[in-house]
């Protein structure tokens, strides 16, 4: 043990003489005067200097990847400064910063991920490898243009009939060419109404639905016989709710919490209005899919799902191996557990045309909304036929023939059929065309044994169990000899080389918008849920504002609504653009005021003084949008003489050490902690341009997981712990021939073709490879160093890039924190792309997140085009190699590739000035000014060759990213004519939790009965990366809080289990998420 604490010291002495010798590296630089225009030796001078610079933070960070493997649990270093607590210079320049002494964060042990090692699925189809495989030919496949003549002997189904299963549905958008609101009033509540009365005209018809968005909304303007006569539908099974997710969420840009909360959302929803259940998942239009939703419905207690916008070359290599049904399986799983049934659909589109059998000529023919005189009609110049006495022999025949050939692409004689298209059965018309007229196909085959055929109107789950019973298995297990598959399906591509690759990155300001929202909601939930317990506890909740409940409920909902695979994507029409930022901020706003309320009970020191008062808010928050589409401003705190009481919110479980930056009205500043204790403060400047500048204060916050810290801030004349940042300008020109680095940041350009199609929201579609960002003027570069942090800000005509990083130890201080301030309003079919060169060794390999909760590798393919190589990247992307891992993270999803070997490239923004076919009818021409924010961690790896298989985050890594995309909130508390009550600090946790644990919600919800004090709570929690020893003991308010209920649950809390005892240990398997339903007393 005694030599345990020694290496504990000695390697935290090292690391802190390691990382502050980055400063006396940028003092070098800032006390030579500014170059002048012409002054080329000082500028070769200075640009030598620099180079040196980068070589020297390179040659610390191969340092710190050394000390960190084995020390990540930092003590005081030992080193005593002049003045007590000041930090102070070392002997070399360096600045040392006195701590405290306790651990930042607990001590990551060398097995801790050794699950990591091990666990890797055994499938039979791994997505890479099918990549890999195929050659992406796009050879004529003739009536089927992107597959292959399909064949069949007559007597095939002699022995067991042809069941075929039509599934009429209507997908609606929720926003996409017009609103949300506007869709529903055109068209979508006329859907329903319609339904109401056209599938209670005969119990043989069906319909499923899936948008509970819609539903929700036309549910409440109902009347109570409507309402009644839907429910009627939906529990005699001729209605079945598919998904029940508030939207059918994107899955590409969609982080796993939003993708959580919305199928949360919806199916609370259902189970309180309606007490159904939905059994499987249906996803037609989003762009590509993810192996998250398989996990997520399977955690839901669904057991069968459907997709559809697969790459054509797969479908076509799945159809020709019959491999279009499959058991969808983890990565990390080595049995079966996370296996979810999925069916791929094997033609071009959702529509009619394309599910019948292989020929859309054909197949348009029997889509009766289209019959002469509609205003739809079929591409392919043949119209259908009304079905009659006359005709019904021989359109059943030629019906058949394309459901014997789409039945030979699947395993059993089971057919399912989809029936509809985009806002279809809006006219009452529309409904008894298709159903009378297939009901009639229908009577035909059933009553003609010879056809050996049973077809009906039938639900997705329908479908499901025909195949399970076919098979002779229990619902959501694998039929004998159906393909096990891991991987996902990205980049899809419809047609020729048009990939859907560009979405990924359009509209990056909502993207970001999306994430602060997310942060947000998640705060805003567990402070509720926290001070919502208090209050009852105390007998306070009668003075709480328990009715802020409806702005949770509202943020939850516009949040799920931006999950839409059209919102989140980048990819409606402007107008239901601006509609969804305002519904975004306006959420933003009622969850800013949850989050003050809720800190304001909680900070309290006496309860019993405690008052709330709508129009006198007690904190204020900690920045404001002025519009939708701006940027935010920090709140300035204007200090005076006497105290200002400054509470901050850390939302993330483990005690946090940060640098906390705040606005302020003087250079006098003065901060304290809730004990008295003085505590560094570092000015700068916060810069609103290249010249423009106001007042920043900075110091190290310690903060209580999940609570709220209180610290005093003075404007104070005798200020010793103040210290100023140096800033120094410089101008600098970029050398023809740059020199080799071991990490080099490049901007680049795309441009789009020349010819008919062209990039747009969805298509990227470059010119070739990408060109050097170049401007006429040198760029100014502004070099920031002090105690706290130092950075580099360097400004561009196009985008402002600051690299910062920090003197903390701990988490925060192990990665560079990089912001790229983007405006690109002056350009034309352009996109902006940064790119990190290495000399790392990653070759072809690189590896990006699915939805924030798992990593998916990729290869780059030369036999793909450049746009087919790259991915979403809504959290992170990395590569490595046997030495290192270089990860970049990031606040918001974008697109990302490497195209060569030790390169990460990222799209920043994109503007396009034309559509791209899709459907949109417009370009990308309604860019903001947009911050986009990383962090770039370097780490060092074993040299075991079984480690460099591996590519699981690190525990550091997961941290990384929770500390990006959970920022510290800083709430002022305002000035109060009699004063301010005593406050303290907040830490509901008795301790700590291990740090491969996340919380990923506490969640308030309502009873059946609507009863504020029968309010229940869940909780969702995430095993990130590793496996503990230990049994996990959520401790929440172990002190003064009992659990009344601890339950087990379904991920979307419709499935329960028995509940736990009050004393029961929590324990979790690696990456999985569990919910519980609590209940504190």
């Amino acid at each position: 043990m005694k030599l345990k604490k020694q290496v504990t010291v000695c390697g935290g002495a090292i690391f802190c003489v390691a990382v502050f010798s980055l400063y006396l590296m940028l003092d070098r630089v800032q006390h030579d005067p500014p170059a002048r225009d012409g002054d080329l030796p000082q500028i070769s001078v200075l640009q030598n200097r620099i180079e040196q610079l980068e070589q020297l933070l390179e040659e610390n960070h191969q340092i710190i990847s050394h000390i960190k493997d084995s020390v990540l649990e930092l003590t005081d270093t030992g080193a005593i400064s002049p003045s007590g607590h000041l930090p102070f210079r070392s002997a070399n320049g360096s600045w040392v910063l006195p701590f405290d002494g306790r651990p930042t964060f607990l001590s990551v042990q060398p097995l801790d991920c050794q699950f990591a090692l091990g666990r890797r699925s055994q499938t039979d189809l791994q997505m890479l490898d099918v990549y890999s495989l195929l050659s992406f030919d796009n050879v004529d496949g003739g009536v089927w243009k992107q597959g292959f003549e399909i064949t069949y002997e007559p007597n095939e189904w002699d022995d067991e009939p042809l069941q075929v299963f039509v599934v009429p549905h209507s997908h609606n958008d929720p926003g996409w060419i017009k609103t949300f609101d506007k869709y529903y009033n055109d068209q979508t509540q006329h859907i329903f109404n319609n339904m109401v009365v056209k599938l209670a005209e005969d119990p043989r018809r069906k319909f499923i639905w899936s948008e509970i968005s819609f539903f929700a909304k036309w549910w409440e303007s109902a009347d109570v016989h409507k309402q009644e006569a839907m429910r009627k539908l939906i529990l005699s099974g001729q209605l079945e709710m598919v998904t029940g997710g508030w939207v059918m969420t994107d899955e590409a840009s969609a982080h796993y919490f939003a993708m959580i909360d919305q199928l949360i959302e919806g199916h609370q929803w259902l189970e309180k209005n309606l007490g159904v259940t939905p059994r499987s998942g249906w996803a037609v239009d989003p762009f590509g899919y993810s192996a998250t939703m398989p996990y997520l419905l399977k955690r839901a207690n669904m057991s069968s799902m459907l997709i559809q916008r697969v790459h054509y070359s797969i479908k076509k290599h799945f159809a020709a191996t019959r491999s279009l049904e499959f058991m969808w399986r983890q990565t990390w799983d080595i049995e079966s557990g996370t296996d979810m049934f999925c069916h791929m659909m094997p033609f071009y589109s959702y529509d009619v045309p394309h599910t019948c059998g292989p020929d859309p000529k054909i197949c348009c023919q029997f889509d009766f909304k289209r019959l002469p005189g509609s205003r739809v009609n079929c591409p392919w110049k043949v119209p259908p036929r009304a079905i009659t006495d006359a005709n019904v022999a021989e359109r059943a025949g030629v019906l058949l023939d394309q459901y014997r050939k789409k039945s030979k692409l699947f395993r059993s004689k089971v057919l399912l059929v989809p029936l509809g298209d985009d806002f279809r059965f809006d006219k009452p018309l529309e409904w008894d065309q298709q159903y009378f007229n297939y009901q009639k196909l229908f009577d035909y085959m059933n009553s003609h044994p010879e056809m050996h055929v049973k077809a009906q109107f039938a639900t997705l789950t329908d479908y499901f169990n025909a195949v399970y019973k076919a098979n002779g298995v229990a619902p959501g297990t694998r039929p004998p000899d159906y393909p096990v598959l891991s991987g996902d399906f990205f980049a899809y591509a419809d047609r020729e080389d048009h990939y859907w690759s560009g979405y990924y990155t359009s509209r990056p300001f909502y993207k970001n918008l999306d994430r602060v929202l997310e942060s947000h909601l998640r705060g805003a939930e567990i402070l509720y849920s926290l001070a919502v317990a208090h209050a009852r506890r105390a007998g306070l909740e009668g003075r709480y504002p328990v009715s802020d409940y409806s702005l949770l409920t509202d943020a939850r909902r516009n949040i799920g609504l931006f999950q839409h695979h059209d919102a989140i994507t980048g990819t409606a029409k402007e107008a239901v653009v601006i509609d969804y930022g305002n519904r975004l901020l306006g959420s933003l706003v009622g969850l800013k005021r949850v989050i003050i309320n809720a800190a304001h009970f909680l900070v309290i020191k006496n309860k019993d003084i405690y008052r709330f008062y709508q129009t006198e808010p007690f904190l204020e928050t900690d920045d404001r949008r002025a519009t939708q589409d701006s940027l935010p401003q920090r709140t300035l705190i204007e200090l005076e003489s006497s105290p200002r009481y400054l509470v901050l919110f850390n939302p993330v479980e483990q005690e946090r050490l940060c640098v906390v930056t705040v606005l302020v009205n003087s250079a006098r500043v003065r901060v304290l902690t809730e004990d008295g204790q003085t505590l560094p403060v570092q000015l700068s400047a916060q810069w609103v341009s290249a010249i423009e500048m106001s007042g920043e204060a900075s110091f190290m916050a310690r903060l209580p997981a999940l609570g709220l810290a209180v610290f005093h801030l003075y404007d104070s004349a005798d200020s010793p712990m103040t210290l100023r940042s140096d800033t120094h300008y410089i101008f600098i020109r970029r050398k023809d021939d740059p020199q080799e680095v071991r990490v080099q940041i490049q901007f680049l350009t795309y441009g789009t073709r020349p010819s008919k199609d062209k990039s747009g929201a969805y298509l990227f579609l470059p010119d070739g490879n990408a060109k050097p960002y170049s401007q006429r003027e040198a760029p100014v570069v502004r070099v920031v160093e002090g105690p706290l942090f130092a950075e580099v800000v360097a400004h561009y005509q196009h985008f402002q890039q600051t690299v910062r990083i920090h003197n903390v130890p701990g988490v925060d201080g192990l990665s560079l924190d990089i912001t790229t301030m983007l405006d690109i309003r002056d350009q034309n079919n352009k996109e902006l792309a940064m790119r990190l060169v290495t000399d790392i060794q990653s070759g072809d390999t690189f590896y990006t997140d699915l939805n924030g909760f798992q990593i998916q590798p990729r290869r780059y393919f030369q036999k793909l085009p450049l746009q087919a190589n790259f991915y979403p990247m809504p959290a992170m992307a990395y590569i490595q190699d046997s030495q290192y891992r270089l990860t970049l993270y990031t606040a918001q999803a974008l697109g990302v590739s490497s195209l060569a070997s030790g390169q990460l490239e990222v799209i920043l923004d994109r503007r396009l000035m034309q559509d791209d076919n899709r459907g949109l009818g417009q370009g990308l021409k309604d860019n903001k000014r947009t911050a986009n924010r990383f962090r770039l961690l370097l780490e060092r790896r074993s040299s075991s060759g079984k480690q460099s298989q591996t590519y699981f985050p690190s525990l550091l890594s997961h941290m990384t990213s929770t500390i990006l995309n959970h920022e510290v909130l800083a709430l002022p508390v305002l000035p109060w004519k009699h004063g301010v009550p005593s406050v303290r600090t907040f830490a509901p946790l008795a301790g700590t939790l291990p740090c491969d644990f996340h919380l990923l919600n506490l969640r308030s919800i309502q009873s059946l009965v609507n009863e504020s004090r029968g309010r229940k709570m869940c909780v969702s929690v995430d095993f990130a990366c590793c496996e503990t020893d230990e049994d996990l003991e959520f401790v929440i308010g172990k002190k003064t809080f009992t659990f009344q209920l601890l339950q087990p649950m379904s991920l979307s809390l419709m499935h329960s289990q028995p509940p736990l005892s009050n004393d029961s240990s929590i324990n979790l398997e690696p990456m999985e998420i569990s919910a519980y339903k609590l209940k504190l007393c």
